[in-house]
């Protein structure tokens, strides 16, 4: 794929050439959305032009502009409108309605692009001469602020684009490992594997435009972790260039020899240095793939079915049981401008004859490997699923997530041209607290949109789903859509972080579970590691970057 920055939206999601085909629907939506918003009217909210966006000056001199060229080159020095705004946020809402609404406290003082560790390490050694805040930047995907342009109290900052170490530099087929330069992307990077017969496994939704550096430095975790673990799991070791020199971890499958550093990388947000290059383990491409779907009448219910697969160890890739909100909700959106079907209506009657009722909950599971390892994991899951009063609804439904899984982002711009916001947060917990939480958090969500909303009268669309397992407790992921503030989105949207943030916190969950801290989360970072957790991460930082040059204001307080 040519991910050439022209080729992507800079205030959007994805490719500029591609939205979400609604295939003639539209009306059909929102007169959906205007009835469950109550409100009477969408209104046509477009997007600031490019060229109207008021864009802050540049903060260095030409003169460090051209010593910037002579350290790389003319190409890969960029200072125009389109880079500098490109890269000025990553995707989140919240970055979204300041881009289409010019709000804008800082952007790159100049966008550079380093092909080498050589290049970083020279980068590093001028931000230092002059003062200046490197902000490392892979795919851009971030939605917790992890790659917003900030310089602290920095004279300004250089965005540094590692698209271009972008390299698979060797396969060990023997262990199953394979090292790749930060820059590139989740496509190139499996394209390459799978033409060797492995495959990373990693697909988080923003797999299309996430870079394997981005996925290690927010410690990402893929739809499919079950089977292929997250960024911490699969990350075996990397080259890390800072302000102080060049960090180099062991790739060793193990070692006694002290705290494991690696764990001080993943997850690391770039405020240590740059991830040059990294070693992830391999797995045998899958030759056969299962994904099907069960409907539970309450949620609790499919939840325990998730804890008892994962507690027998059962061998699965995804486990994904969304609540009764969300299935419905999607199953809604789905028959837009559709008429009911006999089949449909067979189908509806058949489960309210079984007891699911009207809002079921959906459990998908997803199935890779051999045939012979599917057909026994299939066997086991169906046992508990059933024991449990599932009802198994075939493999159309886990074929239709598969086939769309990365369309739904580019929904969001089109709803925010009318009007509507939305936006994902996460969390996890222990088992024995993931009812509480998934009820409290909904209700919180509900709650605060409604005291910092003034217009519509329905009720704002709250709806989850477990996104990630484990043996001892899982994800709770959160999508919820509102009528956004006319006058005022942005301080909508900060009240009702901050208050569901706090809910989480107050209510045994994490702050995050696989998007970051960003700037985000940073104020809620110390009531979760301590005041002596903090200390601890802030001396490393300073033995690492004791001029505080690495992307100020992330993660830590």
């Amino acid at each position: 794929m040519d991910y050439q920055r022209t080729k992507l939206k800079w205030n959007g999601w994805g490719w500029l050439d591609q939205d979400f085909d609604l295939h003639g629907r539209e009306e059909g939506l929102w007169d959906f959305l205007r009835e469950q918003l109550g409100v009477e009217d969408l209104p046509n909210t477009p997007a600031m032009p490019l060229e109207e966006m008021p864009l802050p000056e540049i903060r260095i001199s030409t003169s460090q502009v051209d010593d910037l060229i002579d350290l790389l080159s003319a190409d890969r020095v960029c200072t125009d409108r389109y880079e500098r705004l490109f890269h000025a946020f990553g995707k989140s809402y919240h970055d979204l309605i300041r881009l289409r609404r010019g709000i804008l406290d800082e952007v790159p003082d100049a966008v550079v692009y380093p092909e080498s560790a050589e290049d970083l390490a020279a980068l590093t050694q001028f931000a230092t001469d002059h003062h200046l805040a490197l902000v490392p930047y892979g795919g851009g995907s971030s939605v917790v602020g992890g790659v917003e342009a900030r310089s602290g109290r920095l004279a300004g900052v250089l965005t540094v684009d590692m698209t271009r170490m972008n390299r698979v530099l060797h396969i060990d087929a023997e262990s199953l490992t394979a090292t790749a330069e930060a820059g590139i992307y989740g496509p190139q990077l499996e394209e390459h594997l799978q033409k060797h017969g492995y495959t990373l496994g990693h697909y988080p939704q923003s797999f299309q435009f996430s870079t394997l550096g981005g996925w290690i430095a927010a410690r990402g975790a893929g739809q499919q972790s079950n089977r292929y673990g997250s960024a911490a799991k699969f990350f075996a070791g990397a080259s890390v260039v800072t302000p102080s020199g060049t960090l180099h971890t062991l790739a060793s499958p193990n070692s006694a020899a002290g705290p494991d550093l690696r764990h001080l990388i993943a997850g690391s947000e770039g405020v240590f240095g740059f991830i040059t290059e990294a070693t992830v383990k391999l797995h045998p491409l899958p030759s056969s793939r299962d994904y099907r779907g069960f409907l539970f009448s309450e949620f609790k219910a499919g939840s325990d079915v998730i804890r008892e697969i994962m507690q027998e160890h059962v061998d699965v890739a995804m486990l994904r049981l969304s609540d009764a909100e969300e299935t419905w909700f999607l199953s809604q959106f789905k028959s837009i401008g559709k008429p009911a079907s006999w089949a449909s209506k067979a189908t509806s009657a058949a489960l309210d004859l079984v007891g699911v009722g009207e809002k079921p909950c959906l459990l998908l599971v997803g199935l890779e490997g051999t045939t012979a390892s599917i057909s026994i994991s299939r066997a086991a899951i169906a046992r508990i699923a059933l024991s449990a009063g599932g009802i198994p609804i075939g493999a159309k439904p886990g074929k239709g997530w598969y086939g769309t899984r990365f369309d739904m982002p580019y929904l969001r711009d089109s709803l925010l041209d009318r009007g509507v916001g939305v936006d994902t947060l996460e969390t996890s917990t222990n088992w024995s607290n993931i009812q509480h939480l998934h009820q409290t958090v909904r209700n919180q969500i509900a709650t605060s949109i409604r005291r910092h909303t003034r217009v519509g009268t329905g009720e704002p669309i709250v709806m989850a789903h477990i996104s990630h397992s484990y043996p001892d407790g899982a994800s709770l992921y959160f999508t919820f859509i509102f009528p956004m503030s006319a006058d005022s989105p942005v301080t909508q949207w900060r009240a009702i972080k901050r208050e569901v943030s706090d809910a989480i916190l107050e209510n045994g969950g994490t702050i995050s579970h696989h998007h970051g801290v960003g700037t985000v989360h940073v104020d809620w970072m110390t009531p979760e590691k301590g005041d002596l957790g903090i200390a601890m991460l802030k001396a490393v930082r300073d033995s690492l970057d004791p001029h505080g040059l690495m992307n100020p204001g992330k993660l830590l307080p």
